[in-house]
């Protein structure tokens, strides 16, 4: 038996299921989040522990990223008893919208250990480069 040694904890999470804060598909809870620009690449990391990676859904419409994914209560045999439940369960949702400076065709996806971290590069586009003029028949080259 697991003893409970916080009791305004148990108080949260009952106040939680009361008011249906838990996350549903119509309104489902966010998830904690970094963002961060790593040499070429924009990083968003992403808690999601105990979701299962056929649960998450990510997509990308325009410049709007949405991640989306459920955390599903574990299987459990009809002999046991939960004594405590506190790990919350539900539909979780995030939406970013992306700069137009980004390539959202070539995003990558990893997930482990409980974060999920999309990788999504710079576009070339907006890497800085070298333009060529000429001036008086001469090329030269300047910061672009």
């Amino acid at each position: 038996m697991l003893m409970r040694t916080d009791p305004f904890r148990e108080l949260d999470r009952l106040t939680q299921q009361l008011l249906g804060t838990s996350g549903t598909w119509s309104r489902p809870s966010p998830m904690p989040m970094d963002a961060y620009r790593e040499n070429d690449e924009y990083v968003i990391a992403l808690d999601l522990p105990g979701v299962s990676a056929d649960a998450i859904d990510i997509d990308v419409e325009r410049n709007m990223l949405t991640v989306k994914a459920e955390r599903r209560p574990a299987a459990k045999a009809d002999d046991v008893q939960v004594e405590l439940s506190e790990r919350p369960l539900g539909v979780f949702s995030r939406q970013v919208m992306l700069a137009d400076t980004l390539d959202t065709e070539h995003i990558k996806a990893d997930y482990e250990a409980g974060v999920l971290t999309l990788r999504i590069p710079i576009a070339e586009r907006a890497k800085p480069r070298k333009i060529s003029i000429s001036a008086g028949g001469e090329h030269k080259q300047i910061s672009g």
